[in-house]
């Protein structure tokens, strides 16, 4: 009996250590995620709200929504890497965010949605978050995503840092030090 007591408290652990803290994949996908100032030669783009983060020399601001700030590394036929800051201006809550982000994704018409790892309770340069990793498809390429929904005592803000799937390695580092700049 004390045997098979042990044995459940053992796989207990095991599945509580899969699963994670805070998350589907928890707060050790977020292990990059290091509250920083931007890096030396690196441009900060900021929303008309105040929101900023920092992005690579090489990429450029571009427009989008009014209210947002985005930025993005632009290759022959591709978007190499993107970069968005947008008020919170829906439903999504911190508490949600790992539900909410992925039906947002389909509800813009990306297919195949698939969370890969969400956590709660992250800490950025000036307020806490929740973050999903994701991957979706589009009508032209699949991608994989950061998006972050941060709430500070002056605002909430979305970051999210995306490239495409097949070249996500080599635009993840530059993606996550941007996302580690964010303040809402």
């Amino acid at each position: 009996m004390r045997m098979t007591l042990v044995a459940a408290a053992l796989v207990a652990a095991a599945a509580i250590a899969a699963v994670g803290v805070g998350g589907s994949s928890g707060a050790g996908a977020f292990a990059w995620l290091r509250p920083a100032p931007p890096p030396a030669g690196w441009h900060v783009a900021r929303t008309p709200g105040g929101a900023t983060f920092a992005y690579p020399p090489g990429w450029r601001s571009i427009e989008t929504d009014p209210g947002t700030a985005s930025a993005a590394l632009v290759e022959p036929g591709l978007i190499a890497g993107y970069l968005n800051a947008t008020p919170r201006d829906g439903a999504e809550t911190v508490a949600n965010w790992s539900r909410f982000r992925p039906a947002h994704d389909r509800e813009e018409g990306d297919r195949d949605v698939r969370l890969l790892a969400s956590a709660t309770g992250l800490r950025f340069r000036a307020g806490r978050g929740s973050c999903v990793i994701d991957r979706y498809s589009t009508s032209r390429t699949t991608y994989r995503e950061i998006a972050c929904l941060v709430s500070s005592p002056r605002s909430s803000t979305v970051i999210v840092a995306a490239a495409p799937d097949r070249i996500w390695a080599r635009q993840a580092p530059s993606l996550e030090r941007a996302v580690s700049t964010f303040a809402p």
